[in-house]
C-alpha cells in the first residue's frame, strides 16, 4: 500500500556545513588564537613588565610555559571548531548553544587565575588575555559557521520509490479572464471601422 504524496510537497532544502571551507576556517582560526596567545604574553612580560607564566629572570618570551600556553590556544581553537561542526550537523540553533558553551568556557577561564597563588597584577593579565582568546575564537569561528554553508536539495520520494507527481500550482496569472458585459465584436475586414469625429464635426454615430 502507498501514500501519494502532496504535490506541493516535491521537495525541501537542508542547509549543511561545507567541510572544506569550515576546515579551513577552523585552522586559520587556530593560527589566529596562537598568534593572540604569543602577542599578550610579549605585552604582559616585555611592555608591562608583569611576569606572567615564567619568572621574570627568564625574559620576555618567558619559559617552556609560554609555548604550552601558546599550543593549548591553538588545540582549543581546534577543539571548539569541532564542537561547533556537530552542532551544525545535528543541534537546532547551533549558533546560540555554541555561543553559551563559549561564553561559559571563557567566563571559567577568566576565573581560574584568581584562585592561584600569584601576584595580583600577573592574575589581572593573565585573566584578561584568556578573555580576548575566548571572544577571538568564538566570533571568528561564528563568523566561518555562517560562512561556510551549503544548500541541499532533498527530492520526497513515496513508499513505493517513485517520486511525488501531480499538477503544477497554478500561478497568478492561470486563471480564466472575467468578463464584463458583452464580449468584443470580432473582426472582419469587410466592414467599415468606426472612427471617432473630430473636434467641430458634431455628434459621432
Amino acid at each position: 500500500m502507498t501514500y501519494p504524496a502532496s504535490p506541493n510537497d516535491a521537495g525541501t532544502t537542508r542547509v549543511r556545513p561545507d567541510a572544506g571551507q569550515f576546515c579551513a576556517g577552523a585552522v586559520a582560526t587556530a593560527i589566529v588564537a596562537a598568534l593572540i596567545a604569543l602577542v599578550g604574553i610579549l605585552i604582559c612580560r616585555w611592555t608591562l613588565g608583569i611576569p606572567i607564566l615564567a619568572p621574570a629572570g627568564d625574559g620576555a618570551w618567558g619559559n617552556a610555559h609560554s609555548g604550552e600556553y601558546v599550543f593549548g590556544a591553538a588545540l582549543i581553537a581546534l577543539v571548539a571548531a569541532a564542537l561547533l561542526y556537530l552542532l551544525m550537523l545535528g543541534a537546532p540553533s547551533p549558533s546560540m548553544f555554541f555561543s553559551w558553551i563559549m561564553g561559559l568556557l571563557t567566563l571559567a577561564a577568566v576565573v581560574y587565575p584568581f584562585s592561584t597563588s600569584a601576584p595580583l597584577e600577573q592574575k589581572g593579565a593573565t585573566a584578561i588575555v584568556n578573555l580576548v582568546l575566548g571572544i577571538a575564537i568564538t566570533s571568528l569561528l561564528s563568523a566561518v559557521a555562517a560562512r561556510a554553508v551549503r544548500v541541499q536539495r532533498v527530492q520526497h520520494v513515496r513508499r513505493d520509490g517513485v517520486p511525488p507527481s501531480g499538477p503544477p500550482r497554478p500561478g497568478p496569472y492561470d486563471q480564466a479572464p472575467r468578463s464584463y458585459g458583452q464580449a468584443p465584436r470580432p473582426y472582419d475586414p469587410t466592414q467599415p471601422i468606426d472612427t471617432p469625429p473630430s473636434r467641430g464635426q458634431g455628434n459621432w454615430r
